[in-house]
């Protein structure tokens, strides 16, 4: 279920609040971040982050064709190792 027009996005106001002052400063080191549903806006695009997959942080960076998805959608968090029907012994 999708998240009602009269609320807007969902977007973490303390990751909002470091992407601003990264850009303000020029700073091209990645953000490190846990809030995989925040959705991600235009201020994001060309910045860099690190997302929180349970185990390990994965590189992401931002570009326009992601605005409006969450930040949760491009780090999985299974692993997938194949199916099992092709085996043989």
């Amino acid at each position: 279920m999708a998240r009602s027009q009269k609320k807007g996005p969902f977007v973490d106001e303390k990751l909002f609040g470091k992407v601003a002052s990264a850009k303000e400063s020029g700073s091209t080191v990645p953000i490190r971040t846990w809030a995989r549903r925040c959705t991600i806006v235009p201020e994001f695009v060309g910045q860099k982050f690190e997302i929180y997959n349970g185990k390990v942080f994965l590189p992401l960076y931002v570009t326009e064709d992601m605005v409006g998805h969450k930040l949760g959608e491009f780090s999985p968090t299974r692993t997938f190792r194949g199916h099992s029907g092709g085996r043989r012994r």
